[in-house]
């Protein structure tokens, strides 16, 4: 499993992981609902703003999806009836990244809505003030967030038009990840503490990305000790849980608060074997704890870093296991990247503390 801080996204193998939720007097029970069944914890308005369905890229996005057209064939349409509008342009446009605005791409909206069966002026009327002319270069946070995951992640998929500008407010100093395996080497829950500091005054949320490998794995309880949930939604098909939490204030600039929440996850039939978070920014310092039950201990455990995600493993080094059935790393000044803890289960698969030994789970930052 994985995560992210400053965007926070979390990313684990084995059983999936529960969204938080501290017994605070504002929860609903849609939310509880939503996570036992794995389905969208939000009403209707949260989910049309976590899908940016009532803006310009949203709307695009949901009809596309809709007449199940790929860009290719959209493209293939407008220049039958005399417009060059490229994949790339419709790609920028349904990702938020620009918008039509000279003659040439109006005209293209006009017909879009037509290939697309939407009312006239459905994506029209959406479209925002005219952007400064010249080159420019997406906001740091989309920007640094892509260095690291790439293009169409999943993290981007989960937050749609969010994900352009999530998070910018603040940032990310310390991050403190606990993972669980269970005794059968699956993921039974995490929990994270994050110290975030605002870039400006009235910063007074975060938003955090928990994905998982396995599709069995599902959240079925979020607590939420420091701040208040406001989102819970897990996309079963990104195999993704979207955490929206409010910290019960505005900050003023350079002001610290801490966000704290679990989530415990539905069994699974597969064994985590690693956990991964990953950061754009400088962390002060992070700490990365895993804890295996005794009937599945790790025969082997070791920390990696990638560049990004996707990139091979480096800077591999074992790690010990303690008493207490946990491995731990502690980085200082821990750089942007994906920083993970992987391990190995013995040939005799998830034994007991006199067995082979085990392998665990991994998450990323979040």
């Amino acid at each position: 499993m994985s995560s992210d801080t400053d965007t926070d996204e979390a990313h684990a193998t084995g059983p999936g992981s529960t969204g938080s939720q501290a017994a605070h007097p504002r929860a609903t029970e849609a939310h509880t609902t939503a996570a036992r069944t794995g389905e969208a914890i939000t009403t209707s308005a949260l989910h049309a703003a976590a899908t940016g369905a009532d803006t310009f890229p949203g709307v695009l996005r949901e009809a596309l999806n809709r007449r199940g057209l790929s860009l290719e064939r959209v493209s293939e349409r407008l220049r039958v009836r005399g417009i060059t509008i490229s994949q790339a342009t419709l790609s920028s446009w349904q990702r938020g990244r620009s918008q039509p605005e000279r003659a040439r791409s109006l005209q293209a909206v006009d017909v879009l809505e037509e290939i697309l069966e939407l009312p006239a002026g459905a994506l029209r009327s959406l479209l925002g003030p005219r952007r400064p002319r010249g080159r420019t270069t997406p906001p740091d946070t989309e920007g640094a967030a892509l260095q690291i995951l790439g293009e169409d992640s999943v993290v981007e998929k989960a937050l749609g038009a969010r994900f352009r500008h999530f998070n910018q407010e603040t940032s990310s100093l310390m991050v403190h990840d606990i993972v669980r395996v269970g005794e059968t080497g699956t993921l039974s829950g995490i929990s994270t503490t994050n110290v975030l500091r605002a870039k400006r005054a009235g910063a007074d949320r975060a938003i955090f990305v928990l994905s998982f490998d396995d599709e069995a794995a599902e959240p079925v309880d979020i607590k939420v000790t420091c701040g208040r949930l406001a989102e819970a939604t897990y996309l079963k098909g990104l195999k993704s849980l979207v955490l929206e939490i409010h910290f019960g204030r505005e900050l003023a600039k350079l002001d610290t608060t801490v966000v704290s929440y679990a989530v415990e996850v539905s069994p699974s039939e597969t064994p985590a074997t690693h956990y991964e978070r990953w950061s754009r920014t400088n962390l002060h310092e992070y700490l990365q704890q895993v804890f295996f039950h005794p009937g599945a201990l790790p025969a082997d455990c070791h920390r990696y870093v990638r560049d990004k995600v996707g990139d091979p493993p480096r800077g591999r080094r074992r790690i010990p296991l303690s008493e207490a059935h946990d491995v731990h790393v502690l980085t200082s000044r821990c750089k942007p990247g994906v920083h993970g803890v992987a391990w190995e289960y013995g040939t005799g698969g998830t034994g007991g503390t006199g067995g082979p030994g085990a392998s665990g789970t991994g998450d990323r930052p979040g």
